[in-house]
């Protein structure tokens, strides 16, 4: 984008810099968890509460370690593994950065 481009913004009413609208999505856009660490692919995270897991008839202790989460198009919630348990996605406020 040339540094010319304006995008009118809505929720303000005014015509403001593409560049400025794009920082503020990218910053939206960061995947927090229950403490507001920020999370990436490839970390840990530590479950805080016991969490049963629909359809596997299975509940995931407090504790529980989680290694190589992968960041979903929801901020809200991240994709990862388990032993048992394959195709897992958890809250994010479910969980803490190890």
């Amino acid at each position: 984008m040339a540094d010319d481009d304006y995008i009118y913004d809505e929720t303000t009413g005014e015509w403001r810099p593409a560049s400025a609208i794009a920082a503020e999505q990218a910053a939206r856009s960061v995947v927090r968890d229950a403490s507001g660490n920020a999370l990436a692919d490839g970390d840990s995270v530590v479950l805080i509460k016991d969490l049963k897991v629909k359809g596997a008839g299975q509940t995931l202790k407090q504790g529980t370690v989680i290694r190589s989460i992968r960041l979903t198009d929801n901020p809200d919630e991240i994709d990862c593994r388990h032993d048992a348990i394959k195709g897992l996605v958890l809250r994010t406020e479910f969980v803490r950065k190890r």
